[in-house]
């Protein structure tokens, strides 16, 4: 009998988690197979109960789902390290986002700014309300539904600057990437996976976790603009 294990992760580690899923199933014979949805929802459904085997989620949310009991503890694993990028529409203006003031002025001019739920969306926050413009940015802020990239709402010319995970934002079509956040602004989330104590076959996802951490599954990260955790 094919042992199956279904997982469930943020929208930022689908497309890594899908090519190891097939990697280890080709080396092991075990079928993997993730749900990916908005990291705030995901996290919520494996607080309700919701029945998966492993989560792949930011650290932080991972850790406070081991403090409710819902994670094994002890079972947290970083996989991979994740930096927002940034970018706007295609044939658009490019501007200068390569210094701290530099993105401050882009910040600044843009019509409206996109950022995504969870980690970096507030981390985005916090860096607006360093710069003391928080409150003045407000009305020109807009956060993209669960699941839905902002890089999307950028090619639809929603959103006039967007950020979110490189890995997100790198193959959305209509939108040109203007790199990384500038030194001092860096956002990087770390994800990891974690056994849900829901799981019946917590020996098969321990096995799995090792895999998706060890150096055979590097490339596949760096492919799909992550590094290493």
């Amino acid at each position: 009998m094919t042992t199956r294990i279904h997982g469930i992760s943020s929208m930022a580690t689908r497309q890594v988690l899908a090519e190891l899923a097939g990697a280890y199933r080709q080396r092991s014979g075990v079928d993997v197979a993730f749900e990916s949805v908005g990291g705030v929802d995901a996290a919520k459904r494996v607080q309700a109960g919701e029945s998966y085997d492993l989560a792949v989620l930011d650290a932080d949310a991972l850790d406070k789902l081991t403090a409710t009991g819902r994670v094994v503890a002890g079972s947290q694993t970083g996989l991979v390290r994740s930096g927002v990028a940034i970018a706007v529409r295609e044939d658009s203006a490019r501007p200068d986002v390569s210094t701290e003031d530099a993105l401050k002025r882009a910040v600044l001019a843009a019509r409206t700014l996109g950022h995504s739920t969870g980690p970096s969306g507030t981390a985005l926050l916090r860096l607006f309300e360093r710069w003391g413009l928080l409150d003045a940015l407000r009305p020109r802020i807009v956060q993209a539904p669960p699941g839905v990239p902002v890089g999307r709402l950028v090619a639809d010319g929603e959103v006039e600057l967007g950020f979110q995970q490189f890995s997100e934002m790198m193959n959305i079509p209509g939108i040109d990437v203007l790199g990384p956040m500038p030194p001092g602004c860096e956002i990087v989330s770390i994800f990891s996976a974690g056994l849900c104590a829901a799981s019946t076959r917590p020996e098969a996802v321990r096995a799995l976790i090792e895999f998706m951490h060890s150096p055979a599954a590097d490339d596949a990260k760096r492919r799909h603009g992550m590094d290493p955790a």
